[in-house]
């Protein structure tokens, strides 16, 4: 008998009507054989309103330690209250169901509350419980640390929950979600957007971190160590409806015919940081990137180039639109050892980058994204490339036009 890992979000359980439409969507899995666990977000909203209210609790008082812990018992309960509604849902459907907080699995994670990672997920419990007969639903969102503690594991850490409890498991693992599957672009920006069959762990990583809201980071990279089979698919549909539907998440190698480009993604949530009469010799850049690194500040685009004076470079970057001000701030601080002229930022731009396995083996990909984006006047401030994909920053007024412009530059509306 196979298994089965089945994950909802929150627009998904955002109500007791939507719980009991994944309530019949577990059953029909039950009735059709599978083994299933359920891991469950928190109800639509839920998370923000509980996050608001650690907010008005307060920092505290100085020489106490920080509530970081706390924070996570609080906003950690969403995902019980779900498990809970789905697990009295299935039982009055008649289909045995027991909820499963993160403690009780166990979902074992380090102590880096609100953005924990798992260490591993001891599958002994849930698969005596699935081989019973049992639904387990199960808590997303939320672990244990090795002393006890709750810790939770950032947005979206209900598709890593998933992806992980599937990996221990030895079970596939279907996403449902409020779209249904992954498409070329968002279709809310290119009407043309088409839905693939197909994408490489590899293609949605890379759409995954420049943007698409479709996936969390880190469930694809856990998917892809552990090759998970992955599905994304819609919720609001009944069992037995739209046959064959989804996105399959899969190794490049499942895939027969590679397109060039499977995807445009963006990201408006950039800031470009620009420094002015950097001296040029080593260790400049260490000790900038350093102090950001330090802070935990994410750098992404880097671009060098010689300034007019002689010996002085500038140099732009890109940072998250969050981080912007604390990275000047950091910046400012390594200023007298550094001995940079200025530093300026840029909030009013975005990333915008086409990602396709194909690329490894076609030349021109480059070239057609720069004259797709010079033919319709958008100027190109930042490049950067990997063996996948290509991601430049633009105005942040060209953000659609250029999302259509690519897409339809690379014939994505044509699959």
């Amino acid at each position: 008998m196979s298994r089965l890992v089945m994950k909802f979000g929150g627009t998904s359980v955002a109500d007791l009507e939507r719980i009991r439409r994944v309530a019949r969507l577990v059953a029909a899995e039950v009735e059709a054989g599978h083994q299933v666990a359920v891991v469950v977000s928190a109800m639509a909203g839920k998370t923000n309103e509980l996050v608001a209210w650690t907010d008005g609790a307060g920092a505290a008082a100085q020489g106490i330690e920080a509530s970081d812990d706390e924070y996570d018992v609080v906003v950690a309960s969403g995902e019980q209250v779900t498990a809970g509604l789905l697990a009295m849902t299935l039982r009055n459907m008649g289909v045995r169901a027991q909820s499963w907080l993160g403690w009780q699995v166990p979902i074992i994670a380090d102590d880096a509350h609100g953005k924990a990672r798992i260490d591993e997920i001891p599958p002994e419990k849930l698969a005596a419980a699935l081989d019973d007969g049992q639904v387990a639903v199960i808590a997303g969102f939320q672990g244990v640390t090795r002393d006890g503690r709750i810790a939770t594991l950032g947005r979206g850490g209900s598709d890593t929950s998933a992806v992980a409890v599937a990996a221990a498991l030895g079970a596939a693992c279907d996403i449902y979600t409020d779209v249904d599957g992954v498409y070329t672009t968002d279709p809310r920006i290119e009407a043309k957007a088409r839905k693939l069959a197909k994408i490489s762990y590899e293609e949605m990583l890379e759409m995954a971190s420049l943007g698409a809201k479709v996936l969390q980071t880190r469930s694809v990279e856990l998917a892809m160590a552990y090759h998970v089979p992955v599905r994304v698919l819609s919720s609001f549909v009944e069992p037995g409806e739209a046959p064959g539907q989804g996105t399959i998440v899969c190794d490049e190698e499942e895939i027969v015919e590679k397109r060039i480009v499977s995807g445009v993604a963006y990201s408006r949530d950039e800031a470009k940081i620009s420094l002015f009469g950097l001296p040029d010799h080593p260790g400049v850049s260490s000790t900038i990137f350093g102090a950001l690194a330090d802070a935990n500040v994410n750098v992404d685009m880097i671009v060098q180039s010689h300034a007019r004076t002689a010996d002085t470079a500038n140099m732009e970057f890109t940072v998250g639109r969050r981080d912007a001000q604390r990275a000047v701030e950091i910046i400012r601080a390594v200023q007298p050892q550094v001995g940079f002229e200025d530093v300026r930022v840029d909030e009013d731009v975005a990333k915008v980058s086409v990602i396709g396995v194909g690329m490894r083996s076609h030349a021109g990909v480059a070239k057609s994204m720069f004259k797709a984006l010079a033919d319709k006047g958008v100027n190109i401030q930042v490049i950067s490339t990997s063996e996948i994909k290509i991601s430049v920053l633009i105005d942040a007024a060209y953000t659609e036009l250029a999302v259509r412009a690519l897409h339809a530059a690379y014939g994505l509306d044509q699959l």
